[in-house]
């Protein structure tokens, strides 16, 4: 029997990524960006106010950025494969629930309690996603298939964002709000399902655990993975690199779809919550697969030094220009504003290989490659979270043209990090993957 397993096992390993990526990384965009992005539209549709929703659904985000604490843990129950479609079936079940909530009286309160739930599942997937893609793949493959990693999650992105957002607005012309959503997030729900039933298939399992045997295993596990992550060779230069990249994004993102919902007298554009899923689901999805895609072969040809990083930097962060553009000319014409979000999406498409390269390449390696790049990246999420739950009561206070023209003066940091942290080399791993 155990013969048998490790055959099973060196088969699936040797499957290329391109099985197995694409689904893994769209699985993991699609319930963050529903609990990041689509659930403000939602909200504000059901008549919750700005403020509250900017907080609310900011701080549900909270599992990605200390996923961390229980990584190591996960080392003890089964295999990092295991996780990856245990949640991934598990999230679909809890899009199912949520989804039936939307009819009770205390909808907010009772659909935040499962949202929250979905984000620990979410963030745990991805933390056992991650360690497969560190285990399987090297340096040189890290590189070439980050753009596949990126291109999934947003296409993830996009079909939240856009294509359901789009459906929902159409619905909710015929069959009211609340059953608008709730029939999209059933529509989630099975998506999730049918991706943890192919995964438990198609995804290798990762290398399995030899050290971590019980809790107190566990706990010795993550004390030693913290201490040795601060002592890594200039970590608190990497720490305001991986925090200040995402500054202006964070604010800017939680603001956009709120912006577009708004009535023109109140400084917004207007749109209806199926134009808005059409800006998202067209213009911005074909922008942000070819920018994810781009870059993971321009970083792949170029590898990672100074220069790329600031061109990576530039395109993350100055097409946020585009929507101040928007909210001081407030244009009629929906292809000026397809193109402004078109702008934007391929510019954080083809940026943000830049941030996930970065950790893999300059934090992660070492004794704890997924608990370290879990650290780094839940602290990439931090550098998101915090500005995205002041984001509604800034855009409140300054309005929607001050606020994004604030948008870009807050990209400022990230181009001063990018320019002062230092690289190290690549140390190419000899693994391959037929």
């Amino acid at each position: 029997m155990k013969v048998k397993n490790i055959t099973n096992n060196t088969k699936q390993s040797n499957l290329s990524p391109v099985y197995w990526i694409p689904t893994t990384w769209f699985a993991m965009g699609l319930p963050f960006v529903a609990l990041s992005g689509a659930s403000s539209i939602m909200y504000k549709n059901m008549g919750v106010s700005d403020t509250k929703i900017a907080f609310w659904t900011s701080l549900i985000m909270l599992p990605w950025t200390i996923k961390p604490l229980w990584g190591p843990f996960l080392e003890l129950y089964r295999s990092k494969k295991f996780f990856v479609y245990f949640t991934q079936l598990l999230t679909g079940l809890l899009f199912g629930l949520l989804a039936l909530t939307l009819q009770m009286d205390h909808f907010f309160s009772f659909s935040i309690a499962i949202l929250t739930v979905i984000a620990l599942s979410g963030s745990t997937h991805d933390t056992a996603a991650d360690g497969i893609y560190l285990d399987e793949l090297n340096a040189k493959q890290q590189a070439k298939f980050v753009g596949w990693q990126g291109a999934f999650y947003n296409i993830a992105k996009v079909l939240s964002g856009g294509v359901l957002v789009y459906l929902a607005g159409e619905l909710e012309k015929k069959i009211g709000i609340p059953n608008a959503w709730m029939v999209v997030m059933f529509i989630y729900g099975i998506i999730m399902v049918l991706l943890g039933l192919y995964n438990m298939r198609a995804i290798p399992s990762g290398k399995e655990s030899e050290n971590i045997h019980s809790l107190k295993d566990g706990f010795k596990t993550l004390k030693d993975v913290v201490i040795t992550f601060f002592q890594k060779k200039n970590i608190w230069f990497s720490l305001c690199f991986i925090v200040f990249y995402r500054f202006a994004e964070g604010q800017a993102i939680k603001i956009t779809p709120l912006f577009f919902k708004a009535s023109r007298a109140l400084g917004g554009l207007g749109l209806s919550t199926s134009e808005i899923g059409l800006l998202y689901g067209v213009f911005g999805s074909i922008a942000f697969v070819l920018g994810s895609l781009i870059a993971g072969y321009f970083v792949s040809n170029k590898g990672l030094n100074k220069k790329t990083l600031l061109i990576l930097c530039a395109f993350f962060n100055l097409p946020f220009a585009a929507y101040a553009f928007l909210a001081i000319t407030m244009p009629t014409n929906l292809y000026i504003i397809a193109s402004a979000v078109a702008i934007e999406y391929f510019g954080y498409g083809f940026g943000f290989v830049g941030l996930i390269l970065f950790i893999m390449q300059n934090i992660a390696p070492g004794k704890y490659k997924m608990a370290h790049y879990a650290f780094a990246s839940g602290l990439v999420n931090l550098g998101f979270l915090l500005p995205s739950m002041i984001s509604g009561l800034l855009s409140d206070y300054l309005g929607y043209k001050t606020f994004f023209i604030w948008v870009l003066i807050a990209t400022i940091p990230a181009f001063i990090v990018t320019w002062l942290v230092p690289l190290k080399p690549i140390e190419e791993e000899e693994k391959t993957i037929g």
